[in-house]
């Protein structure tokens, strides 16, 4: 096994008792974060959210006239809410070889590896620099990356690439499906149960809708287009949260669900989203409307992000594979930050350490040898930054 070194360990069990779920501020950890760099001599940028309560953090270890090379990772946790813990999940605890607590595998690790690693990069006279990129809200929207990436934008020298330390098993991340939510909300018109015909049935409505977004699925699932190196290797569709109804003996007014398209590079989201609506207008509105015209429904997105699709050929890509010794590149279904960085025209590949079937659980763990792993990568990193040579021709 490739032991964790105590700096790292340390620095994970800082992170994890810090909890920052995403509905909560980030703001201590964060703080932490920057005064951390402060006592090491570097200076950070903080990108705060409209509300003040959360912020990302930026920095830059080595020359700042010089494109770097970002760490990227996300400070937020989902929430434990409902979830049967065996132990405190903001407390590390250590067992059998793993770390249990919220966030050490999404993501707190990486983030740690890479801040426990600082010094290490601060001593050497660095000829390619290191940026630390680490922000909110990922795991609602990717929010606090979008917010980040307009700073980046303007930024005098950008980045020249970005590593997204997400929980691949530091398998190397070329590609990964993008993402678009929705709620909809159906509108009905409410009536005493005995009188149907009186009434607009909203939760009926709803549900015809989300058969026919099941309807779509299954297509997708049985034509294609298909990716074999993806899981699954089609577009999904998803409905995921469902609320309508007052009593059994009242016909609804209200009903509103949430859905979600998890799609392939090559297929084309905005024709299926736009299959949705037009099923939802013309075919199940006229019938709510013939009641009350006050009757319908209404789509918010309330979620995106992009795919990501780097070139196999790309600098990053040889970088890391050279840094984890890989011989291959791989693909997932999971969303992450990355495909933000790479619409600013970063290169951008996925590769930390844990494994994703641990994120969201409860007895969240990751294995010791994991963040070993993670190491070595940092250490073979920071022989090629100092260097100068940290990405091939």
């Amino acid at each position: 096994m490739t032991k964790p070194s105590p700096e790292a360990l340390a620095m994970v069990k800082q992170l994890i008792e810090m909890p920052t779920v995403s509905r909560d501020s980030n703001l201590d950890l964060i703080h932490w974060v920057r005064d951390h760099l402060k006592s090491l001599g570097v200076d950070a940028t903080l990108v705060h959210d409209a509300t003040g309560k959360k912020a990302n953090l930026y920095a830059t270890l080595g020359p700042q006239d010089k494109p770097g090379i970002v760490l990227s990772g996300h400070t937020d946790v989902v929430p434990i809410d409902g979830q049967d813990w065996d132990t405190d999940p903001f407390k590390v605890i250590e067992k059998d070889g793993k770390l249990y607590g919220r966030g050490t595998s999404d993501m707190k690790s990486f983030v740690a590896v890479a801040l426990s690693y600082a010094p290490k990069f601060l001593a050497q006279k660095l000829e390619t620099p290191i940026h630390y990129a680490f922000t909110y809200d990922e795991e609602v929207g990717c929010l606090g990356a979008k917010r980040l990436i307009e700073v980046l934008r303007d930024l005098p020298v950008k980045p020249k690439a970005c590593i997204v330390g997400e929980p691949t098993e530091m398998q190397v991340i070329a590609q990964h499906k993008g993402k678009k939510s929705w709620r909809v909300d159906v509108r009905g018109f409410e009536c005493h149960s005995s009188l149907t015909h009186q009434g607009a049935n909203a939760v009926e409505a709803a549900a015809e809708l989300i058969a026919f977004i099941k309807g779509l699925a299954r297509k997708k699932r049985d034509n294609g287009p298909f990716d074999a190196e993806f899981a699954p290797p089609y577009t999904s569709l998803h409905t995921g949260t469902v609320n309508g109804g007052t009593a059994l003996n009242i016909v609804p007014k209200d009903c509103s669900f949430l859905w979600e398209i998890r799609y392939l590079p090559q297929d084309d989201v905005d024709a299926l989203y736009a299959e949705v609506v037009a099923y939802a207008k013309n075919k199940l509105e006229p019938e709510l409307k013939a009641v009350d015209p006050a009757c319908g429904f209404t789509f918010t997105q309330i979620s995106e992000f992009p795919g990501l699709s780097t070139d196999d050929r790309a600098g990053v890509v040889e970088l890391a594979k050279a840094l984890t010794g890989a011989n291959r590149v791989q693909k997932v279904a999971f969303g992450t930050e990355a495909g933000l960085f790479s619409e600013l025209g970063i290169p951008t590949i996925v590769c930390g350490p844990g494994n994703i079937e641990q994120a969201h659980k409860p007895n969240e763990f990751i294995e010791l040898s994991q963040i070993g792993l993670c190491e070595a990568f940092m250490e073979r990193l920071l022989q090629r930054v100092k260097t100068g040579g940290a990405l091939p021709a």
